[in-house]
C-alpha cells in the first residue's frame, strides 16, 4: 500500500460555498470521500487544507509519504516556498487544479509548483482530484485490489 498525502491549499476549506461557478459545488469533505474511494485499497491517504503558506511548507517537509497530491490554489502563482519544499521532497508529487488555470485570468497561467512535480492536472473539477491519486497509485507502483 502506498502512503499518499493530500495537501489543500487556501480557501478550499470553503469548497461548495463560494464561487460555485468555478468551482463546483463539491465540499472538500465529499471530495476527501471521492479521494478515499478512488484509492481503495491501494492507497493510505492523510488530507490536510490550510490557508497558510507556511504551515504547507511544513507538512511538506515533515510528511513520510510517497507521494504528494496538492492543490496549492492561489499559492500555485506565488509560494517559491511550496516550490522549493516539493523539491527538496523529491518524491513523486501531483498539482491538480479544480478549474483550468489556462483559461482564467492571465496572473494564473503561470504556476510556479509545475516545474517541480512530476505532472499536473487542471480543468476536471472534483475529478481533477481522482485522476491526480490515479496517476500516484500508478507512479508509485500501488494496485487496486476493489
Amino acid at each position: 500500500m502506498v502512503k499518499i498525502l493530500v495537501v489543500h491549499g487556501p480557501n478550499l476549506d470553503l469548497l461548495g460555498k463560494r464561487e460555485n461557478d468555478v468551482y463546483g459545488n463539491e465540499t472538500i469533505d465529499a471530495i476527501n470521500r471521492d479521494i478515499k474511494k478512488e484509492a481503495g485499497s491501494a492507497g493510505e491517504i492523510e488530507f490536510y487544507q490550510s490557508n497558510h503558506e507556511g504551515d504547507i511548507v511544513d507538512k511538506i517537509n515533515q510528511t513520510r509519504a510517497d507521494g504528494i497530491l496538492i492543490n496549492p490554489a492561489a499559492y500555485t502563482h506565488t509560494s517559491v516556498a511550496i516550490h522549493d519544499a516539493l523539491r527538496a521532497k523529491n518524491i513523486p508529487s501531483v498539482e491538480i487544479h479544480l478549474s483550468n488555470i489556462y483559461a482564467r485570468e492571465e496572473f494564473r497561467h503561470k504556476s510556479l509548483i509545475a516545474p517541480v512535480v512530476t505532472g499536473q492536472i487542471s480543468g476536471f473539477g472534483k475529478d481533477s482530484y481522482l485522476l491526480g491519486v490515479r496517476a500516484l497509485i500508478t507512479i508509485l507502483g500501488g494496485t487496486r485490489n476493489d
